[in-house]
């Protein structure tokens, strides 16, 4: 980065949200790996005659997402027609919110991975339709429709972010905050949610913001990381220059890293905004907003609230986090068991990678079992990575329903707790000559060296016996 000069950015989120159906039409609204115009309806077609109805369940997840944004909800909104021509928009404009918006002013507190943490104030969030996809070939283009019509949120972020780091933790925080609140299926790589991100550069200590660009439909939290430090760089040098930054919409290559132009940025007049007059007000009240946001369920500032006694490091905490069912399920743990117990399942799911979960989220893996397995390894029965071992078993289908100690009995890494037992393999290596440099070296001090006795029990135990035991008779019999 560049110490002469500040960046500042705002984020624009298109959310797709899970309605069964689309904003104003009966249409099918998942579209994933469906065949092109299949999801398609004489309302997407835009044909004469052809009237909007609005799709309450569209409202009803908008609300829940104002919680997750801890925003209000307008009682009274509106929708107007955007005359941006869309060419797969059959009809000719865009049906969206801009006068009235359902979402008012909120914020949302952003973890980051090192400093302290950000708020990030939301100017508002309003419902509006999503165009079709276009397919460019060398002479000519195809459209297809099923797209067009899915209902979005777009959250408008204020320009608080200024840093990359911080922009990809932001747009990663909205991910969580709305796939936590059932607003949306969350798929990136189907464009569930799309990042525009609006980026200036100023000469710190100025009082204006820099001209902006506007880098559209970033898919990924790392392209959204990259694009920002791409266009800091860009600005930067078109600024030492003597050169002045277009206000422009670009795209982002990411395979080679850089953002090209693509058109000139319009002004608000340039879409000749109207009141849409087939698409009545939606009036709520303070009932209907209660009773839709009491079914959100608990939010990822909750669960790092609830955890804060764990001391779990932030890379521990991001990573569970990614999941909605394995936070619920780690949390069930936590209201039943010790920290000691949690944090054992916490950093096994931490240090899994990336994993299917499946499990997890359709509850063949659940509390108890995961439970069950922390105890066996602080009873001694199982060492730690004869535990993780057995972790991963707990996924196989061929394991499903069956209990952590029949697992750990399968693959033979019970341990052996047995004084009595151990006692004798202890003896053994004690006598063993090869045993007497290491015997010296500890009672010499160097404490280190009961690593070698204690790996020769193991080795006669067949990696059975308990470590820590064997090393507690070691130590007792040395007199250290």
């Amino acid at each position: 980065m560049n110490d002469k000069y500040e960046l500042t950015i705002g984020i624009e989120c298109h959310v797709q949200l899970a309605t069964n159906s689309k904003l104003f039409s009966s249409s099918n609204n998942d579209a994933r790996d469906k065949e092109p115009n299949l999801n398609v309806n004489p309302v997407d077609f835009g044909l004469p005659g052809m009237l909007p109805v609005l799709n309450r369940e569209a409202i009803n997840l908008a609300i829940r997402a104002a919680k997750a944004l801890n925003s209000s909800v307008a009682k009274l909104s509106r929708f107007d027609r955007k005359h941006y021509f869309y060419p797969d928009l059959p009809k000719g404009y865009q049906t969206t919110q801009m006068y009235q918006p359902i979402i008012e002013a909120g914020y949302v507190d952003v973890p980051l991975d090192v400093g302290d943490d950000v708020r990030v104030r939301i100017h508002h969030a309003h419902i509006e339709e999503d165009a079709g996809k276009l397919t460019h070939y060398s002479d000519y283009s195809l459209v297809d429709l099923n797209r067009a019509g899915t209902p979005l949120i777009e959250i408008v972020s204020e320009p608080d972010i200024h840093s990359s780091e911080q922009a990809r933790a932001y747009a990663s925080e909205l991910h969580k905050l709305m796939t936590y609140a059932g607003v949306t299926r969350g798929d990136l790589y189907h464009g569930n949610m799309r990042f525009d991100v609006n980026v200036s550069v100023a000469l710190k200590g100025s009082s204006e913001l820099g001209t902006r660009a506007e880098v559209k439909n970033l898919n990924s939290f790392r392209s959204v990381e990259r694009a920002a430090e791409y266009e800091f760089k860009r600005q930067v040098e078109l600024l030492e220059a003597g050169q002045s930054v277009v206000q422009e919409t670009r795209g982002w290559n990411d395979d080679k890293g850089t953002t090209t132009s693509q058109r000139s940025k319009e002004d608000a007049q340039d879409y000749r905004y109207m009141p849409d007059p087939d698409i009545p007000p939606v009036v709520l009240t303070d009932d209907d907003i209660e009773k839709i946001q009491k079914l959100v369920p608990m939010l990822p500032g909750q669960y790092r609230d609830n955890w804060r006694d764990l001391q779990l490091d932030r890379s521990v905490m991001h990573a569970v986090l990614s999941n909605s069912s394995l936070a619920e399920t780690l949390e069930a743990i936590r209201i039943e068991s010790d920290n000691k117990i949690v944090k054992r399942v916490f950093n096994w799911f931490a240090s899994a990678g990336d994993f299917d979960t499946s499990a997890v989220e359709s509850g063949l893996v659940g509390p108890q079992r995961l439970s069950e397995l922390s105890q066996m390894v602080g009873d001694n029965k199982l060492s730690s990575t004869g535990a993780k071992e057995v972790f991963f078993a707990l996924f196989d289908e061929a394991n499903t329903g069956k209990q952590p100690e029949d697992i750990a009995q399968a693959m033979n890494l019970l341990q052996n707790s047995d004084e009595g037992e151990i006692e004798q393999i202890v003896d053994a290596v004690l006598a063993d000559p090869a045993s007497s440099r290491s015997i010296d070296d500890i009672k010499a001090g160097k404490d280190k060296a009961i690593g070698y006795l204690v790996g020769q029990v193991m080795k006669q135990s067949a990696g059975k016996a308990n470590p820590g035991m064997a090393q507690s008779l070691i130590r007792k019999k040395l007199d250290t």
